[in-house]
């Protein structure tokens, strides 16, 4: 997958700081930075899998940070 288009600054930014562009483009997730585990590829939608390419997050990961909290 290509990671989605960024500044030069902000590209930069995320990748010295969390390796997003490589996270991306070797399909691994950035979630490994903060202790998440269990990484799931497998794409809920085509919104989850655009989210990647965004935040470099995968399925699990995405579900545990933008969870609902009621």
């Amino acid at each position: 997958m290509e990671p989605s288009e960024k500044s030069p600054q902000l590209a930069n930014f995320l990748e010295e700081n969390f390796g997003r562009t490589t996270a991306i483009t070797t399909g691994h997730c950035v979630g490994e930075n903060f202790g998440f585990s269990d990484h799931d590829f497998n794409f809920r939608d085509d919104l989850s899998r655009k989210e990647y390419t965004i935040s470099g997050l995968c399925q699990t990961c995405q579900d545990a940070v933008f969870k609902d909290e009621d």
